[in-house]
């Protein structure tokens, strides 16, 4: 195939063949323990997170001594307001962070890098996002999902000393898979890398580039095709944003996080060198997913920033402003709102710390505590930065900038809740997300039932699945039944002055109820299970509430170890448990009693036109054109907007 040959059309792909590309991308063997995925089995297995992992004495003393510059850093250098006016970081502020060595954060010290570990780079993003959030997704976007991460994982030797130390120092990075007609299903993904001697030609359009538009070095995701030695599939590459043919079309425009520099790229017969290839043909959405199974450990990271600003802005506002003759906080419904707030942020900083510290050990296997993290911490944070705009009252909906004009602190609590708005689209939308964690939650039944509910399976395959089946449910089934949660005794280290016994006891039987619900849901509904997603967002989101109560009790005790903060951190971590079991109950009741089935038929009669009479009486502000831009490969006509920051 010759190198100027493109796509006529966005590859059709069926719904069976998009979840075939993604399973295939998915790791399919558990090599390590996982206290998530044991817990959605009905196992709690404390044993894996207690006593909690603690970063060892070298690690915790180099990270500290980086938390303290980049503290003085942000608190002399950045103006969070500036950024949000102007919508851009100023270059100096970008420089000072590279000289600093903050864009080398998770980067091996060979290569130029601080050497970091999960940990304490978390640790800086919560530092440096609570300055200003732009700032966080600029390092992050760099870090976590650009290309230091993928050649850390599955890059070469001589990819990783070609490009490391560039990213360490100078460079920003930039990962591009979306387009803009593909989000979730990349089987669709339509940018193409034709190999062409000892390089690939790639031709196609990249949407919502975050750090595009100033980014030295991207990762591409793109589809080579089946040929003559090449198995093709779809595949990563390093690609210079200065090499010819690379157009920066668009500086995108958000409602919030106004500071990052996201754009839209346009590759048409860009020549990618064979040896900036990362991993083999069809590795892409594999590197893709394992990047992101610690890369979205950063996006928890923010959400605790925020936790810990609203939690401050919501003490010193509800103690200074009065109503009916006392301070709105000891009005129980602000005061409930508070506590929310507190009990909150402790869980999210036991949920992050306790995933960013099990990645830097590498002992158990993360991915569903990652993406829980994640998903836990965006819907979390989202529901604080709310009721601290609440508690503000008219202030709350006031912009920083208006409340400084009258006189007033410039408190920019409406633009929290526009820049956490994102987090639940982002890296993974939360319904997205409770599709990939509810997959690798029942992996256990599918890897020996999976046959029994495959209609293309023969009778001979529904057979052995059917044998392997019945010795694997012979065993597990009655563990569901009684449990150390059924034991008064059980957990007793947990007991001090405030009891936390008791919660985790309650996580144990409420994993097997869990584990129990689940199995029932897939021998009645079998093949339709995957249908389900609102009955599968459920299952997810109750193990989310689990997996956060456990470590939070855990983080407690450790605290109370310490002799740090322990008593206190035991009273946050009951509070938390408690509110959170009201929040469980409630999903168990939901597992059974919704409107799911009434829901589809109502959106049925959306898309034929029958309640087309509910939407007169309005005029549409969105005017005319496309739902979706063209996104024809070709040469581009706009004016290249790439802006490197040197």
């Amino acid at each position: 195939m010759s190198a100027s040959t493109t796509p006529s059309s966005r590859p059709a792909v069926t719904e069976r063949e998009a979840r075939e590309v993604a399973e295939a991308a998915r790791e399919q063997h558990w090599r390590k323990p996982s206290f998530a995925k044991e817990l959605f089995l009905g196992r709690f297995r404390l044993d894996l997170i207690h006593p909690h992992p603690l970063p060892d004495d070298e690690a915790a003393q180099r990270g500290e001594e980086f938390l303290a510059k980049l503290r003085d850093f942000v608190e002399t250098k950045v103006d969070g307001a500036l950024i949000e006016r102007e919508a851009r970081i100023p270059d100096d502020v970008i420089d000072g962070l590279k000289e600093l060595g903050a864009f080398g954060m998770k980067i091996d010290t060979k290569y130029g890098g601080l050497g970091l570990g999960q940990v304490y780079y978390n640790k800086a993003l919560t530092l440096a996002g609570s300055a200003s959030p732009a700032i966080g997704v600029l390092l992050s976007a760099h870090q976590s999902i650009g290309v230091p991460q993928p050649l850390k994982l599955f890059g070469t030797q001589e990819q990783r000393e070609r490009f490391l130390p560039r990213c360490a120092r100078t460079d920003i990075s930039a990962f591009l898979l979306t387009e803009p007609d593909v989000g979730s299903d990349p089987a669709r993904l339509a940018t193409t890398a034709i190999p062409d001697g000892d390089d690939y030609v790639l031709d196609g359009v990249k949407l919502w580039t975050t750090n595009g538009v100033v980014a030295d070095l991207l990762v591409v995701m793109a589809r080579v095709p089946r040929s003559e030695g090449h198995r093709g599939g779809i595949t990563a590459f390093v690609v210079e944003t200065n090499a010819p043919g690379v157009t920066v079309e668009n500086r995108n425009a958000f409602m919030g996080l106004r500071g990052i520099e996201n754009g839209v790229t346009r590759f048409h017969q860009v020549r990618v060198p064979a040896a900036n290839r990362v991993g083999e043909e069809g590795q892409g959405l594999k590197i893709a997913l394992t990047t992101l199974n610690t890369g979205r450990l950063s996006l928890p990271a923010s959400c605790v920033a925020a936790g810990k600003w609203c939690l401050k802005i919501a003490r010193e506002w509800s103690a200074a402003r009065e109503q009916w003759g006392k301070p709105v906080a000891h009005h129980e419904a602000v005061g409930s709102k508070i506590s929310f707030i507190a009990a909150t942020t402790f869980a999210l900083e036991a949920v992050t710390d306790l995933a960013s510290q099990m990645a830097d050990e590498d002992r158990n296997d993360i991915r569903i505590e990652g993406a829980l993290a994640k998903l836990y911490a965006s819907e979390m944070a989202w529901t604080m930065a709310d009721e601290l705009v609440q508690i503000r009252g008219g202030r709350g909906f006031e912009t920083a900038e208006s409340l400084r004009a009258r006189g007033e602190r410039g408190v920019p609590a409406e633009q929290l809740l526009r820049d956490l708005r994102i987090n639940r689209i982002f890296e993974g939308s939360t319904e997205i997300m409770h599709l990939l964690i509810a997959r690798e939650a029942v992996d256990a039944h599918l890897s020996v039932a999976g046959d029994l509910i495959d209609p293309e399976k023969s009778l001979g395959d529904k057979a052995r699945a059917g044998a392997n089946a019945g010795v694997f449910y012979a065993k597990w089934l009655p563990k569901l039944v009684a449990g150390p949660g059924q034991l008064p005794a059980s957990y007793g280290e947990f007991k001090h002055e405030v009891d936390l016994s008791g919660h985790l006891r309650y996580v144990e039987r409420t994993a097997r109820k869990l584990a129990r619900s689940t199995f029932y849901a897939m021998s009645r509904w079998q093949g339709r299970m995957e249908s389900k997603q609102g009955f599968l967002g459920r299952i997810v989101d109750i193990g989310a509430e689990l997996f956060a109560m456990s470590a939070s009790c855990v983080r407690a005790e450790l605290l109370r170890s310490q002799g740090d903060h322990g008593r206190e951190a035991y009273q946050l971590a009951d509070v938390f448990c408690r509110q959170s079991r009201i929040r469980v109950e409630e999903l168990f009741t939901r597992l059974w009693t919704n409107t799911d089935d009434l829901d589809r038929k109502v959106v049925k009669g959306v898309l034929s036109g029958t309640y087309e009479w509910l939407e007169q009486g309005i005029v549409d502000p969105s005017g005319d054109g496309p739902w979706i831009a063209d996104a024809t490969p070709g040469p581009s006509q706009r004016e290249n907007v790439h802006r490197p920051i040197r």
